[in-house]
């Protein structure tokens, strides 16, 4: 298969407004391709409650983005829409999915690959670490940040936080370029870090005073409802911070360098860009 041309078929960026799709569709138009952005409220409209918004999106698709609906029966629909994007001539599939986790027994551990992989099209799979931008681009860890006090249930662990920018274009070579099809890319930052190392190094760049308080999971949950986080956010945070706690995914992945050819980013250099916005200066 010959590298997608700019110019020809569009292709479809799901969740066109979000962290990662946002700089997808970004650096594609910058290359000169036709882009479809589709989000729940944009002009491209896509729900993945609504079935009838699914055709629109695909129509005349050469290759799709794809970040699933984060519902536990999320493999579902995305095989439905994989299935209908690859019969009406979609040839590439790029999936958002994540680092590889420890499934109960009897539970396929990421049904979601599973679905794209068996769509009938092309697919390459995109698996972070943990988003550097959270600190800046999630309302509550930034407000943790510029409270000066970042609370997590996470202890000492550490974590090799990936920068998005570095997603971002992993994601446009696997739409644009020959050579990922089959590819699972394990994204990570350089370095591991605990929550303590991310809490100096983003005091160091803004000159502000920004401290680590590891808590237990009951307290976390405490801080959360002080701060009117939704239930079933403030588990799903317990369960990935507890995660980070236990050093589940404590390695560097080798997707950036196999994709791209080149080091990912660091944290730093994600820290003092980000500080020099004054994003973290309320």
């Amino acid at each position: 298969m010959t590298t997608i041309t700019k110019n020809t078929k569009p292709i479809l960026v799901l969740g066109g407004t979000g962290k990662t799709g946002r700089r997808v569709v970004s650096r594609l138009r910058a290359r000169g391709y036709e882009v479809r952005a589709a989000s729940r409220k944009g002009s491209a409209r896509f729900d993945w409650n609504d079935e009838n918004t699914w055709e629109p999106v695909l129509d005349g698709v050469g290759a799709a983005y794809l970040v699933d609906s984060m519902r536990s029966d999320a493999a579902a629909p995305l095989s439905a829409f994989g299935k209908l994007a690859a019969s009406g001539g979609v040839e590439r599939l790029v999936l958002l999915s994540h680092r590889d986790w420890v499934a109960p027994e009897g539970e396929e551990k990421l049904p979601c690959e599973r679905a794209v992989r068996e769509s009938g099209a092309e697919w390459t799979l995109l698996k972070p670490a943990w988003f550097a931008q959270n600190f800046s681009e999630e309302p509550f860890f930034r407000s943790q940040v510029v409270d000066g006090e970042m609370v997590w249930s996470a202890g000492a662990g550490t974590e090799p936080f990936v920068d998005v920018e570095d997603i971002a274009d992993v994601a446009v070579a696997a739409l644009t370029e020959d050579g990922h099809a089959g590819q699972a890319y394990e994204l990570s930052g350089p370095r591991l870090l605990t929550l303590g190392a991310v809490a100096e190094e983003i005091a160091r760049e803004t000159g502000r005073d920004i401290t680590y308080r590891p808590v237990l999971p009951d307290d976390f949950t405490a801080h959360a409802a002080d701060r009117g986080l939704p239930e079933d956010f403030t588990a799903l945070l317990n369960t990935l911070f507890g995660w980070i706690s236990e050093n589940r995914f404590a390695t560097l992945g080798d997707g950036v360098q196999r994709a791209l050819g080149r080091e990912p980013r660091d944290f730093t250099d994600y820290v003092r860009a980000t500080a020099a916005t004054g994003i973290w200066h309320g």
